[in-house]
């Protein structure tokens, strides 16, 4: 594909929300949850690990420590002990500890519904505060760039390879190119994308609904 403007480049964008709206729809957050204290620490703990792994865990978690004031007297150890088939275990469980101490003793128990304050929160980035505020509180300040989304960015061309190992550099991207109307339905869609046909290997291009606009599309 040849070298294209800002603007060809943004209309492509927009085409694919649109392509992916169509097939996908609404999209329900993949990680179980019942309230922003869950799905903040669900997140927290989904950092290099599947959604399914965390869903395993999470209710042995939720039923120990219901509420972030529960988990706030927890021990890291304890929490630990029950989270320990995550990757980097260890650190998860002490992040959310503190994490639930902060909402606690500055939040007043509740999760704020503020970027800024979220990221405040012990093991929350940008992508976590994204998702807390987009599934939770209907608020989209942003696009929750994961694995899945950071690659199909970068396979569909919409952000330049030397961001490929900075989400935070390729939401920028994507954010300059997409109408704010359609960052909220990014994360998830695009997910879906990822996990069903834009796999990291061997992506499935032949049944994909967007390789006629994807430069790196293999149709052989």
């Amino acid at each position: 594909m040849p070298r294209e403007s800002n603007a060809i480049k943004r209309t492509r964008a927009i085409e694919v929300c649109k392509r992916l709206e169509a097939r996908y729809g609404s999209v329900e957050c993949f990680l179980d949850h019942e309230n922003p204290y869950r799905l903040v620490i669900s997140v927290l703990l989904s950092a290099q690990t599947t959604d399914a792994q965390v869903n395993r865990v999470t209710p042995e978690l939720f039923a120990r420590w219901p509420t972030a004031e529960a988990l706030a007297s927890a021990s890291p150890e304890e929490v630990a002990d029950v989270i320990r088939s995550l990757g980097f275990y260890k650190t998860k469980a002490k992040h959310a500890v503190e994490a639930a101490q902060m909402i606690v003793s500055d939040f007043g128990g509740e999760v704020p519904a503020d970027m800024k304050q979220l990221m405040r929160l012990p093991g929350v980035g940008r992508k976590t505060a994204n998702i807390v505020l987009n599934v939770s509180f209907n608020i989209v300040e942003g696009i929750a760039v994961d694995t899945h989304v950071n690659r199909i960015a970068h396979r569909l061309g919409l952000s330049p390879r030397t961001h490929l190992n900075d989400p935070l550099k390729t939401e920028q991207d994507l954010l300059g190119l997409l109408p704010s109307q359609w960052w909220g339905s990014v994360n998830h869609q695009w997910i879906k994308l990822g996990r069903e046909i834009c796999i990291a290997r061997n992506p499935r291009c032949n049944l994909c609904p967007l390789a006629d606009i994807c430069p790196s599309a293999d149709l052989a």
